[in-house]
């Protein structure tokens, strides 16, 4: 990863590729330092960039996280594996799990795999799952470091989603745990397949909008975002190969 992990961030589109909601307090702007868009909705504020990762270093995250020493890469349908068997893969990086919720009694496996890394006792707890932080690797850091120039925040931890396909995805809520601290800035970045990032207002449903996070995008929410809006990423059929998301996070004492 020496190669690739000091190439310099570029710049790319200056077109935001989706409409917002056409109320007062709704507004975009490109910003030309930045390389992204400075987006305005009412109790709350967006930063967009399409393209922030070039793509030798987006194409490098996907095999970063996907490395390991039972199937090969070039060939490896993820689709066709069993919930159950993933545990069993060596991944050399990510240490991807399967997490499970209790609904009705019922032990219920969450549709994504997901991961936990971060600062030594930053742990994690959404939808009555505790996730203990693994330890950051090189890879994680310098994805970590560049976002950590725009955002104006030093995060100390990343929750990973693997959607392996379109039929893996993750229902309306919001990011308002307590350990979060009361109007968190969040640091979503994007690799692999395009998904649709759909946000809405929690009072008005019919205040929505739809953000494509492509390969090599970041979206960050920060203001009240959490406390006004909540965001899903829906099924998507049509999508048959893997998305990853990794959001950044600031874990409060």
């Amino acid at each position: 990863m020496n190669d690739l992990f000091d190439t310099v961030i570029g710049n790319q589109i200056k077109t935001l590729s989706f409409a917002l909601p056409e109320v007062d307090g709704c507004s975009s702007q490109w910003d030309e330092s930045l390389q992204g868009f400075i987006i305005q909705i009412p109790n709350g504020a967006l930063f967009y960039a399409p393209q922030f990762f070039p793509q030798k270093i987006s194409d490098r995250s996907v095999e970063y996280f996907l490395e390991n020493d039972t199937y090969d890469l070039k060939q490896v349908d993820w689709s066709a594996i069993q919930t159950e068997n993933f545990k069993k893969i060596q991944f050399k990086h990510i240490l991807w799990k399967q997490d499970y919720i209790h609904l009705y009694g019922k032990k219920i496996p969450l549709p994504r795999l997901t991961s936990w890394y971060g600062d030594d006792g930053k742990a994690y707890k959404y939808s009555g799952i505790l996730s203990q932080p693994n330890p950051w690797n090189k890879g994680l850091l310098y994805i970590k470091e560049q976002i950590e120039k725009v955002a104006g925040t030093q995060f100390n931890s990343v929750l990973m989603n693997w959607y392996r396909t379109g039929e893996d995805y993750l229902n309306w809520h919001t990011d308002d745990e307590p350990e979060l601290g009361k109007n968190p800035t969040i640091a979503s970045v994007n690799f692999g397949a395009t998904r649709d990032f759909q946000i809405r207002h929690k009072d008005n449903h019919h205040l929505k909008f739809t953000v494509p996070l492509q390969h090599g995008s970041l979206l960050i929410m920060s203001g009240e975002m959490q406390h006004f809006w909540e965001h899903a990423v829906p099924k998507r059929k049509k999508v048959l190969s893997s998305r990853f998301n990794l959001t950044f996070r600031l874990i409060c004492d």
